[in-house]
């Protein structure tokens, strides 16, 4: 363990923590097909159009549990959960979802982007993400970014192909302090080739790693936060986009 000044930077190796997801969620009650959304209208449409069964309910500390759906595409079965937004929220989720036996993870939601030209809706593949939360220190060793997996990315690149989706791909910043985006940060994360910001993929793709799970995710452009004044965009109205980024990760996740 190192010992530094700032208590974030104190990796410890030690693979078990004091309380483990598995001591609360029994195994199996999942199958291992899993798609992680922050869409709530998109998935909503989904379930009504599916057969959709509730296999479990996680807590959510408000007035309703979260509900794991399972719907039957193409013979297999597929987990569908809308996960909570910000890092520590998103990565229990993903916790207790693997625990209950999650191994295949697709993950779809939307991004602030850092470049004008990046329209409203336009997808964004990340290849990895900058490490500007807390949560993923706490799984990896300290360093300056964490990738997806190879082979997720790659099942959601074929999709997308597949389907001639316009996309771009590139690097994610992921950052806790949703009013801290400052100009100067903007410039930072543009400069070492950063498209959007969030406020999960790293600690997603820590998670994923740390417990042994193939995990990617798809963004798409939402509001402009690329330095002048920030424009919404009516970035969280694009029901079109979201309805095809689901399409997109169930047939994705299939592949994997």
């Amino acid at each position: 363990m190192i010992d530094d000044n700032a208590p974030i930077l104190e990796f410890d190796p030690d693979r078990r923590g004091i309380l483990e997801p598995s001591q609360r969620f029994p195994a199996g009650q999942l199958p291992e097909r899993l798609v992680l959304t922050f869409f709530a209208p998109a998935l909503q449409g989904l379930l009504e159009r599916s057969k959709a069964t509730v296999a479990w309910k996680l807590q959510t500390g408000g007035a309703h549990d979260q509900a794991v759906h399972v719907i039957d595409r193409g013979g297999q079965d597929i987990a569908l959960f809308q996960s909570g937004v910000g890092a520590p929220l998103a990565a229990g989720f993903l916790e207790e979802l693997i625990a209950l036996g999650a191994r295949k993870v697709l993950v779809c939601g939307g991004a602030g982007v850092l470049d004008r030209e990046i329209s409203q809706g336009h997808l964004i593949l990340p290849i990895s993400a900058i490490r500007d939360e807390g949560l993923s220190y706490h799984y990896l060793p300290a360093a300056r970014e964490v990738a997806p997996d190879a082979q997720a990315l790659a099942a959601l690149e074929g999709v997308l192909r597949l389907r001639q989706a316009p996309y771009i791909k590139g690097k994610t910043w992921t950052t806790d302090g949703l009013y801290r985006e400052t100009r100067d940060k903007i410039v930072r994360r543009r400069a070492e080739g950063a498209l959007a910001v969030e406020m999960e993929a790293a600690a997603l793709f820590a998670v994923a790693q740390f417990r042994g799970v193939q995990l990617a995710q798809l963004l798409y452009g939402g509001d402009d936060v690329s330095g002048g004044e920030w424009d919404h965009r009516g970035w969280d109205k694009n029901l079109s986009v979201q309805e095809m980024m689901l399409e997109v990760c169930l047939e994705a996740v299939l592949g994997l």
